[in-house]
């Protein structure tokens, strides 16, 4: 692995003129001894290393975060082999994603980490802010996949040969990744010079760097044995970033406008765009296909849908828990969903499908494009995990439900109020918030993990032998092919 296709990756990260970082020229194969020389270098590098999150983002994040959970079900025209997540039916040779791709992304990071600090930069702010960059990515994608599979091959430097005693190496316990994970996120925060935002909020910055620490401290808090130490530092970390320009906006459905990205209330998302990516994201599948459009619905249905996308299908539907989160006086409701009815004999309406509306992306040439960004973090999430903190330090919560709920409601928040009760009672009203909050955002299962409730509220966890061994994800055979040093996880053997 001595060439390095960074110029390839490079080519491949269109973002037009939204910063001279990204015009960059495409060339051949580069190599470790020709590349990592300048400062020009060292920003391609880092545009490779974004690539990859897009990469992971188009689906998988989807998949491993949520799909799993009570959030979508059987739509309209086959699962599309969507149904392994939704019903709990994983098994090794069809795990859905796999580790490989992730690694892809950590050994970007690595090759940052290895190389840029021995690059002469004009300014050391700039320098410092890259590798601050590439710490919290390989933080994240650690986390990401820790909380997926537990313990894992942990690779600290670039793979650059082929040698079996670097590339073989057995998992490492997941207690020692999360000290791995804690580490770097503590030296991004050191070297980012402020708490300014990235453009567009489509590169980490301090601020996101402190939603993942404080999502990184609540996972070891509740599910690593943490305890109130740990509770504490996510709660420092979460309230740091109210400091920071950021705040909910008023209205919910223009977080995830296409015209709107980056917004004030945003804190890391993923860039999509017109002509930078290839091809649609996990949106589509929640969509309708323009064959399985109904003649008999309502001109306000058909307005509604508008133009449907080549790649759209209406593989996975929101269930009808979702939905019954959502009262009409709701303003997220309508900007996550909109259910389609047909109309019969004596105007009688048969419901037929639901699509997601959030995340519907834009229509170009009369065809929809789903390339909204993915939403890593934002303000209400933070919020969020701000009440969970403090309700499991033994805090009062309200004031963060409540500023999400005044948000949602309008005019009517006197009648969802939210005021603490016991512990489990908020807990319980923090989770489904959440749910109603983050919907479709690619949360849902996490939460469930960390709230300790994935098993309880989920059936085809529940009915199966020995359940909480299928909390972990299988390691994919195709995996187990390539890594003789690695095990399989219990419950897949």
């Amino acid at each position: 692995m001595k060439n390095l296709n960074i110029a390839l990756i490079i080519s491949l990260f269109l973002f037009g003129s939204c910063s001279d970082l990204l015009d960059v020229s495409p060339t051949s194969v580069i190599t470790t001894e020709s590349f990592w020389k300048t400062e020009g270098d060292a920003e391609g590098a880092l545009i490779g290393m974004y690539v990859n999150l897009r990469s992971i983002s188009t689906s998988t994040l989807y998949y491993l975060g949520e799909a799993r959970a009570d959030v979508v079900a059987l739509g309209t025209v086959g699962d599309g082999g969507w149904a392994k997540y939704y019903t709990n039916r994983l098994q090794p040779d069809n795990a859905g994603p796999s580790w490989q791709s992730l690694y892809t992304l950590v050994n970007s990071a690595n090759l940052i980490l290895k190389y840029v600090p021995g690059i002469d930069f004009a300014s050391e702010e700039r320098k410092n802010t890259i590798l601050a960059e590439a710490y919290t990515m390989r933080a994240f994608t650690y986390f990401v996949m820790t909380r997926t599979w537990g313990d894992l091959p942990l690779r600290m430097d670039p793979t650059e040969s082929e040698n079996p005693e670097l590339t073989q190496i057995e998992r490492t316990a997941q207690s020692e990744i999360f000290q791995f994970i804690k580490a770097d996120i503590d030296k991004a925060l050191q070297l980012f010079p402020d708490n300014s935002y990235a453009e567009n909020k489509m590169f980490w910055s301090k601020p996101a760097t402190s939603a993942l620490k404080g999502e990184v401290y609540l996972w070891t808090a509740k599910q690593m044995g943490g305890g109130n130490a740990d509770l504490q530092t996510a709660l420092d970390a979460l309230k740091d970033i109210q400091n920071t320009d950021v705040d909910l906006l008023d209205n919910f459905a223009d977080v995830f406008d296409y015209d709107n990205k980056g917004n004030k209330e945003v804190i890391m998302a993923v860039r999509f765009a017109e002509l930078e990516s290839a091809g649609n994201n996990y949106f589509n599948a929640m969509y309708l296909i323009g064959s399985a459009i109904p003649a008999n619905i309502s001109a306000e249905a058909r307005e509604t849908i508008g133009a449907i996308g080549g790649g759209s299908n209406n593989i996975t539907v929101p269930t009808t828990y979702v939905k019954s989160l959502f009262t009409n006086d709701d303003q997220r409701k309508d900007a996550s969903f909109y259910e389609i009815y047909t109309i019969g004999e004596n105007e009688a309406l048969t419901y037929y499908t639901t699509i997601v509306t959030k995340g519907s992306g834009t229509v170009i040439g009369g065809s929809r494009n789903f390339i909204d960004d993915i939403i890593l973090y934002r303000y209400a999430d933070v919020l969020l995990m701000i009440a969970e903190a403090k309700n499991a330090l033994g805090e009062d919560p309200s004031m963060e439900i409540n500023q999400v709920r005044m948000r949602a409601y309008g005019d009517q928040f006197d009648n969802y109020a939210f005021t603490s009760g016991t512990v489990e009672e908020n807990n319980e009203i923090i989770l489904e918030e959440r749910l109603r909050e983050l919907a479709f955002e690619g949360k849902r299962w996490w939460d469930l993990v960390r709230f300790d409730k994935a098993i309880e509220m989920l059936p085809t966890l529940s009915e199966q032998a020995n359940p909480e061994q299928k909390i972990l994800w299988p390691i994919s055979t195709s995996v187990l092919s390539l890594e003789n040093k690695v095990t399989q996880n219990p419950g897949y053997e």
